[in-house]
């Protein structure tokens, strides 16, 4: 048995596991739903913020990064960081040591899921900003748009690695969710998505570097938003999505590694 075919044979497993439970389902695709509706119609955005400067002051097409870093982040945390939890305590991970499956290959085989999954998810979202918030302010041809496919899927895969570290680690389901809200709510708002730079205590803004979802939001921006083909934070001009994406596929890899790692072969 080939190791594609180990990993084709767990991601079909756990697909039909997520199928199967439709409350899942259902709130893993409405969400982004609600998202645009509560941010994109009822908030809306105030470009120029009438002088008086907060939140949402920018054109709508800059915040497309948050939304999409919404499902980006929250969504691999809470799924593989339960999948993990739950495995251990059922002592499962015993049973896959006696298998050829390795822990690395179980984990990727999670990860294509969720990929599979946060971009349906992924791509709600993309149309109700087209369809609430018009084009004019967003870049979607079919060049873009599979640039952004690439980012979402070395995001996503990122925070199933963090979210397997979090299983591995936490001494309970309820532990994980709990860790998972904890690091994830300051990332979301702390990562260049919804608020503005400018908002933020200059002291702080190099500090926006060390989440890497920060690097997800600008490059999906750069993409996304001509408006932002330059961004500057506190004077320093950034590149282009090149670099962020770089940079993010190199933070996938290691916290995919550390997070392979971490799942244990008995418990």
């Amino acid at each position: 048995m080939t190791a594609t075919s180990r990993v084709s044979a767990e991601a079909t497993a756990a697909w039909h596991s997520f199928v199967r439970r439709r409350t899942a389902v259902f709130f893993t695709f409405f969400f982004p739903v609600i998202l645009i509706l509560i941010f994109a119609v009822l908030v809306q955005t105030n470009p120029g913020g009438g002088g008086g400067g907060g939140l949402f002051t920018e054109p709508a097409g800059y915040y497309l990064p948050g939304y999409l870093a919404v499902v980006v982040l929250f969504t691999p945390l809470s799924r593989v960081g339960s999948t993990v939890a739950r495995h251990r305590e059922g002592n499962r991970f015993e049973k896959l040591a006696t298998t050829p499956l390795s822990r690395a290959e179980w984990l990727l085989a999670h990860t294509l899921v969720n990929v599979v999954i946060i971009g349906i998810a992924s791509l709600i979202i993309l149309g109700l900003m087209a369809l609430v918030t018009g084009t004019a302010n967003l870049a979607l041809g079919p060049a873009n748009l599979a640039i952004v496919a690439v980012f979402v899927a070395f995001a996503v895969a990122l925070f199933c690695g963090l979210g397997a570290m979090l299983g591995s680690l936490a001494d309970s389901q309820d532990g994980v969710i709990a860790a998972s809200n904890a690091i994830a709510l300051p990332l979301l708002f702390l990562s260049n998505t919804f608020v503005t730079p400018e908002l933020l205590p200059a002291w702080f803004r190099p500090a926006m570097s060390l989440s890497p979802l920060t690097y997800f939001a600008r490059g999906v921006r750069d993409v996304t938003y001509p408006q932002m083909e330059i961004m500057r934070v506190g004077g320093s001009s950034l590149v282009g999505w090149q670099f962020n994406l770089a940079i993010l596929a190199v933070l996938t890899v290691v916290f995919f590694a550390v997070g392979a790692a971490l799942i244990p072969q008995t418990d």
